[in-house]
Formats: C-alpha cells, sequence, structure tokens
C-alpha cells in the first residue's frame, strides 16, 4: 500500500528524499554501531550515489547523520565543514558494490571507527527517505530503522535466542520482529531484534554482560 509519504516524500533539507534524506538516515543507523559520532570514516558510494551523489548533496548528508543530524536539520548544508572543525576525519570513495541488477543504485558502504570499536555497514536509500541496511560486518541482515533494533554478535550457544527474549520482557520491550545470521554451526552467530519499544540503556548492558556475547548495539529508529 502506498502511504501519503511516499507521495509527498519526508520533511527534510533537500534537494532529493533518496540522495539527501535517505542517506542521512543510513549514516545516522551506522553510528549507532559505534556508539555516537565515530572518530573516522570511509564512505564509498555506488551506482548513482557515486555518479550524482556529490550534486545532490549525498556527501553532506551521510556525513551529517554520523554526526547525529536529523533529515530536516539545516546543519546537513555545512556538515562537512562542521565534521572537519570537530575531528570526524572522514574519506569518500567511488566504487561498485555489485552488479546493477543486484544492488541498488543508491548504495553506499560505510566504515567507521570511534574508540576500540569499529563496524562496516552496507545501506541502500530507497526512494522517500525509506532505507535498507543489508549488511553489518559481513552479516546480511534486513533492517529498515522503522523500528528500534537491538544488533549483537554471540557465541552460538544454545538457548541464547531465549535468553535474549527474556532480558527484553522483563524490561518491558515487545519484539516485532527478531533474525538470526550465523555463518557456520558452532561459529558467531548475528542477531537482529527489531522492537516496539526504546530499549533501556540498563537492558543494553544487561546483554552485553552475559559471557557469549561479543558485542552488542541499539540502532534508535530513524523513520518518521
Amino acid at each position: 500500500m502506498v502511504s501519503l509519504l511516499d507521495i509527498i516524500g519526508p520533511v527534510m533539507v533537500g534537494p532529493s528524499s533518496s540522495h539527501t534524506a535517505g542517506a542521512c538516515r543510513i549514516g545516522l543507523l551506522a553510528r549507532c554501531l559505534v556508539g555516537g559520532t565515530p572518530e573516522t570514516a570511509r564512505i564509498e558510494l555506488h551506482g548513482s550515489f557515486a555518479r550524482t551523489g556529490e550534486g545532490h548533496g549525498t556527501d553532506k548528508a551521510i556525513v551529517a547523520g554520523l554526526m547525529g543530524f536529523s533529515p530536516d536539520d539545516d546543519r546537513i548544508r555545512t556538515a562537512l565543514e562542521i565534521a572537519e572543525r570537530e575531528g570526524l576525519d572522514y574519506k569518500f570513495e567511488k566504487t561498485t558494490l555489485g552488479e546493477e541488477a543486484a544492488v541498488h543504485p543508491n548504495t553506499t558502504r560505510i566504515t567507521i571507527q570511534r574508540g576500540d570499536r569499529s563496524a562496516t555497514l552496507v545501506g541502500s536509500s530507497l526512494g522517500a527517505g525509506r532505507v535498507l541496511i543489508t549488511e553489518i560486518d559481513g552479516y546480511p541482515v534486513e533492517v529498515t530503522g522503522n523500528y528500534n533494533t537491538v544488533v549483537l554478535v554471540a557465541e552460538d550457544v544454545k538457548g541464547s535466542v531465549a535468553r535474549i527474549a527474556t532480558l527484553l520482557a522483563e524490561d518491558n520491550i515487545n519484539i516485532a520482529t527478531l533474525k538470526l545470521t550465523r555463518k557456520a554451526r558452532g561459529g558467531d552467530a548475528f542477531m537482529v531484534i527489531e522492537v516496539d519499544e526504546m530499549p533501556s540503556t540498563n537492558l543494553r548492558d544487561r546483554i552485553r554482560a552475559l559471557s557469549w556475547v561479543k558485542w552488542a548495539f541499539r540502532l534508535d529508529k530513524v523513520s518518521a
């Protein structure tokens, strides 16, 4: 079903919902993986993002998102200058992330680092400000930013999903979707949990305290 937002687009700083609003939201999701504004960022642009992104403000929008600016923030227009003043060391590269038929033309791969935490995210801007994250740290995912989302990497141990679900329930958090990906039996498992409520910092810390959890972060809801 087509919504009114799909027709008129999101509230944003222009010129393009795909190249600006969507790009900003990808940046917002990426920064959550390192717990805030990164110190360094390598931003690879694919397809239309690579060909026309600079003219449409994609570069400014992604960097703005990495600094926590929303799509309607006027500071997007000067995001590159602000990043330089605040010490965000960013670098843009044009690349090809796959065959055109297989990879959305408005796609970026962002590799960021903050302190001892680094992360790589692949995301696409689908139009009208909508986004889809398809990969985090090499694991295939489907994150839309329509929900608050808990992402974590843990050892593939029995009962891990039940334990995480129990912690969420104890924090009065309702699960909307839960997807688990693993590269091999007994290896690391990547869990993506979309939830209806905002998980607390205490819940995140309780998940991180589990001996078999390697890291866990919350991706904040970025849709309108």
